[in-house]
């Protein structure tokens, strides 16, 4: 296909607003304009995509796994790139792969794999994301916790470094094994924070939110709830405007009733975000696999330790997307935003993902007017069209 084309016969959802009857052209891997259908250019390829819907590309911010493998036991390029290559048949374009607590070594590993994914320009890789070890032993979830442990000055030296060799970085923390100056130090870094495996109050996050932190890790899992006299770090993360919060939209994580009061209640400017939280299961017919060398059993649309513990998601974007969108009752274009546009802002990456305009990424997801992925596009290469990975 040629460096300059356009999708046409379809509905185009910008990020803000829909447009009927247009068409999205594409120059050198990049978005040039949104034309009516009938203003292309004589001289561009023209691909018709059979009605239906284009809209920006997911950004997933919490992917552990996907196609069989985790980062967790394989972090090297390798596995970030089967990760991306799983994810992208459900419209995910851009994720974070996502560490979850380990080892130091393992930690180092997942970095520097993710400084040569960086290197390589792995299709789909957007940088990575940290999840511990640096949490509350209380909220541990599915972290191991011999492996939970206060952040050093070495750790936050680690990070530092870490984040001027990689796009974005995103660590998850809790107020508990990490003091606000440190969280101060790596917000001005460049390293993006999110509270979250926390029994914190709601006072010590608005401290932390006012260090620097900026994002809430799966609202609802892993924290202090919402209560009479203390709305805890559930509370924080909707009442405070500067923070974004992940939800896990599967209907397991959180009822649905709940997220609908949540997303009702949130205080802006910054929203909540869906992300997966997806393990290796994804795109694979796969019953189990180990996480820090315990097993995980996939059964009935969930992931869990052999205690019963949540363990992450058996969870893709699109169906996050419908699950709102349907079950929830958002407008498709809020349960797409939430998929693109919220996430891109949350880390600092909206002038070029979650929207198309003059300059931004090709970063674009087919779907049809059910909502099944018909194809996608990654910096203007087609990377999946339904029926066959191109």
């Amino acid at each position: 296909m040629s460096d300059r084309f356009a999708l046409t016969g379809a509905r185009i959802f910008d990020g803000d607003d829909w447009h009927e009857d247009h068409a999205l052209v594409v120059r050198d891997g990049l978005v040039e304009a949104i034309l009516p259908a009938g203003a292309v250019p004589s001289d561009i390829s023209k691909v018709d995509t059979g009605g239906g819907i284009l809209a920006p590309g997911f950004v997933d911010l919490q992917v552990n796994g996907g196609g069989g493998v985790m980062l967790n036991d394989h972090p090297d390029v390798a596995s970030i790139e089967t990760i991306c290559r799983a994810h992208a048949p459900f419209g995910t374009t851009a994720l974070l792969p996502t560490l979850i607590t380990d080892t130091p070594e393992i930690t180092a590993a997942a970095i520097a794999a993710g400084a040569q994914a960086a290197r390589l320009k792995v299709p789909g890789f957007l940088g990575l994301h940290l999840e511990g070890p640096h949490l509350s032993i209380a909220r541990k979830g599915a972290h191991d916790p011999k492996l939970i442990r206060p952040m050093t000055d070495a750790d936050q030296a680690a990070l530092i470094a870490a984040r001027q060799q990689l796009p974005v970085l995103l660590t998850t923390i809790a107020p508990e094994s990490v003091d606000p100056a440190r969280v101060a130090v790596l917000a001005k870094a460049g390293v993006v924070v999110s509270l979250g495996h926390s029994d914190t109050g709601y006072a010590s996050a608005r401290d932390f939110a006012d260090a620097g932190a900026s994002m809430v890790t799966h609202l609802f899992n892993a924290m202090s709830q919402i209560g009479n006299r203390e709305p805890g770090l559930a509370g924080a993360a909707i009442d405070i405007g500067t923070l974004s919060a992940g939800i896990i939209a599967d209907g397991i994580h959180v009822d649905p009733a709940t997220m609908a009061i949540a997303l009702r209640a949130k205080q802006g400017p910054a929203k909540i975000v869906l992300v997966t939280d997806a393990m290796a299961t994804i795109g694979t017919d796969m019953t189990s696999f180990t996480l820090n060398g315990r097993t995980v059993f996939r059964k009935d649309g969930t992931l869990r330790l052999a205690d019963g513990t949540l363990a992450g998601a058996d969870l893709d974007m699109i169906s996050a997307v419908r699950f709102v969108h349907r079950v929830i009752g958002l407008d498709l274009d809020e349960a797409l935003r939430m998929a693109s546009l919220y996430p891109a802002q949350a880390i600092g990456q909206s002038h070029r993902l979650g929207r198309f305009a003059n300059g931004t990424a090709a970063d674009i997801v087919a779907l049809s007017d059910d909502l099944d992925v018909k194809g996608v596009w990654i910096d203007g290469a087609s990377v999946f069209e339904a029926g066959a990975k191109i």
